[in-house]
């Protein structure tokens, strides 16, 4: 039996020429970036290349770019670094997200809330998951010191209008913060256009290591360190860098957008393909997210009466990796809080799927799992029933 993955929302196999780029900092090029003999320079001239590679593709300047330990720790940074700038410069006490972000906002923006005395509210969301700007302007208080909201969701695909909330925020003299986790793999990402102040991204999502990341913070943004200790990441984040798995990220990342074109034109006529295929060919089906606005790479379902865990094992069973809904949710009971921030029922809600296409995902891998499914969900509601 082949194993086919199509979880690549979840997480990317690492590109052999990102491996190949990390190698030599393991075992030759293995000083401390803050030492100053040749070791320690050679290593610090790694980290600075790195960064400077972000930067670039990025629109940013090198000294805007904090290495962190991946996606949530840069939501964490972000979050509690402007809040707790904000209480302690302008007493500005007011934190406005939505309601479907990933776990590393959403907990995060709610433990400020309870254990810090934040006020913490929550922007509405339309049936695809979409934050409109107007909704923005009209939640915006005088006390307001960061807007959050993610540029793609992780588990319904939707790319929300970052740029136009951007511009609302940035007249009002609000931080806008985006996760841009997700959409770091398949969209270029320039903050300026973007009109944001604080964008995360891991790179474990675009075929780079596990445990590095990134945050982009724009100059003159106000954030009070997390992690202190020593001056590293110009006194963001103490902590000896990891050079290996940064010039991973940095070679990871500098693929995306060389190859964004080529990778674009493979995956979306699959995606296109294997929405149509299972919207026809399966009954009580329905596409989560937005039908267009949507991440290149990703598919998302419900079907009614299903249970989407069971489905999940019983495709695993079968050869194939998917996920029901957001990975940070396999194995809970419970309809995923976000279908039901959307309006689904229960009865939909739990029959979550979602199905994400890499870049070496042929049709030959489409066609087989549209083989496999409609068997699979009917077995599911079989034993269900």
């Amino acid at each position: 039996m082949n194993n086919i993955y199509l979880d690549y929302a979840a997480t990317t196999p690492v590109d052999e020429r990102v491996t190949a780029a990390m190698q030599p900092y393991f075992t030759q090029v293995f000083g401390n970036p803050s030492s100053l003999h040749r070791f320690g320079q050679q290593a610090e001239s790694a980290l600075e290349k790195s960064r400077r590679v972000l930067a670039g593709f990025l629109g940013a300047k090198p000294s805007e770019i904090i290495f962190t330990s991946c996606g949530s720790e840069s939501d964490n940074l972000a979050i509690k670094g402007a809040a707790f700038a904000a209480r302690q410069q302008s007493r500005a006490n007011h934190l406005l997200i939505s309601p479907i972000e990933h776990p590393a906002v959403l907990n995060t923006a709610n433990q400020l809330a309870d254990l810090h005395g934040f006020d913490l509210s929550f922007l509405p969301v339309d049936k695809y998951g979409r934050v409109s700007p107007a909704e923005v302007q009209k939640n915006l208080r005088e006390d307001t010191f960061l807007v959050s909201v993610m540029d793609a969701n992780n588990e319904i695909g939707t790319i929300n209008p970052i740029a136009e909330i951007g511009g609302i925020c940035r007249e009002r003299g609000i931080y806008l913060h985006t996760d841009a986790v997700q959409s770091g793999a398949h969209s270029p990402l320039d903050v300026n256009s973007l009109n944001v102040d604080l964008l995360s991204l891991g790179a474990h999502k675009f075929y780079g290591p596990k445990g590095v990341g990134a945050l982009y913070i724009r100059s003159g943004t106000d954030l009070s360190p997390m992690l202190t200790g020593g001056s590293q990441e110009f006194g963001q984040r103490a902590a000896t860098e990891n050079v290996p798995l940064i010039a991973g990220m940095a070679a990871a990342f500098e693929l995306v957008q060389v190859e964004h074109d080529q990778r674009t034109n493979h995956i979306l006529p699959l995606r296109d393909y294997l929405i149509k295929q299972i919207l026809t060919k399966i009954p009580s089906s329905q596409l989560t997210g937005h039908p267009e606005e949507r991440l290149v790479n990703h598919a998302s379902f419900v079907f009614e009466g299903v249970d989407g865990n069971l489905l999940i094992s019983i495709l695993d069973g079968t050869g194939f990796a998917c996920s029901s809904g957001s990975a940070c949710k396999t194995g809970d009971p419970e309809p995923s809080s976000v279908l039901t921030h959307l309006g689904y029922s229960p009865s939909w809600a739990l029959g979550s799927l979602r199905v994400t296409l890499g870049k070496d995902t042929t049709a030959e891998d489409i066609d087989s799992f549209l083989n496999v499914l409609p068997g699979c969900i009917h077995q599911v509601r079989e034993l269900k029933s």
